[in-house]
């Protein structure tokens, strides 16, 4: 199942507005068609989501194959666009990255996140510039999120990270991505100054202090990210009923905000 060219459309079209587009990131194919099921316009993944069901660590651990697969999975049973965070990208060059995106695009994948970490910003330009050119030869209006990670790593001082995340984003921009993603970046005056400032939607993370969706709006912000968040608070309830069980054998515990078979059933496809 490859990447649908209407699909890729419908996604580039979601980040003009109007409102915004909020993506509760899923890990696998069940959290993603429950997210469906409940509305989202779209499909994002959450690389550390990805890595934990796997029973991998994140950053940038888990295989290239499990990946694909997994994303395959997704798409087989969301009708929604899919777009895969790819952490730095699934390969140290150009041409290995390339090759990684030509693989998810094969198998329905309509978008991507790749950041930039701590390297220099001319690296992730490349790797930017390589995935616009798998993409072509896939005929596919493939999203390029460009992830700056100047306020999640602390890169600058804090007096800094407005100009350096622009500077960042302009580089990013003539290389080809979509859309940048500044995530942790959270005081208003800032969100404004870096989401008008870049010919390009913006995606921020939800974090501790962000303002709300429709203040986001106004600030000029087009996207918002759950991350990894989900997961943890489903995996912290795991965490939390295994412990109760484990400690007395009671069933009571499964009672508490859980679906029922039959509901999670019901938004499964065969």
């Amino acid at each position: 199942m490859s990447a649908r060219p209407d699909s890729a459309e419908l996604f580039h079209q979601l980040h003009q507005g109007p409102g915004l587009l909020t993506l509760p990131n899923a890990w696998d194919a069940g959290s993603a068609r429950i997210i469906e099921s409940l509305g989202a316009k779209a499909i994002a993944t959450t690389s550390a989501g990805f890595a934990w069901a796997l029973g991998y660590p994140d950053g940038d651990a888990l295989p290239l194959s499990e990946l694909v697969r997994s994303v395959g999975l997704i798409a087989r049973v969301v009708s929604v666009p899919v777009t895969v965070d790819m952490e730095s990208g699934f390969g140290k060059t150009p041409d290995e990255v390339a090759e990684a995106v030509a693989q998810i695009i094969n198998v329905g994948a309509i978008g991507m996140n790749i950041e930039d970490g701590s390297n220099p910003p001319e690296q992730l330009a490349a790797k930017i510039q390589a995935v616009r050119k798998a993409a072509e030869r896939a005929h596919v209006k493939f999203f390029v999120n460009a992830r700056v990670d100047v306020y999640l790593r602390q890169l600058v001082p804090p007096a800094e990270r407005v100009a350096e995340s622009l500077r960042r984003a302009t580089i990013y921009r003539d290389a080809g991505a979509d859309g940048i993603f500044v995530p942790a970046i959270v005081a208003p005056d800032e969100i404004r100054t870096v989401a008008t400032g870049i010919d390009r939607p913006l995606n921020v993370l939800g974090w501790s202090g962000l303002p709300a969706a429709a203040d986001l709006v106004k600030l000029g912000v087009k996207r918002l990210s759950a991350g990894a968040g989900i997961t943890k608070v489903a995996y912290g309830k795991t965490a939390e009923a295994a412990k109760a069980f484990l400690a007395d054998g009671r069933s009571e515990i499964f009672n508490g905000g859980a679906l029922d078979s039959g509901a999670l059933n019901g938004m499964m496809k065969k």
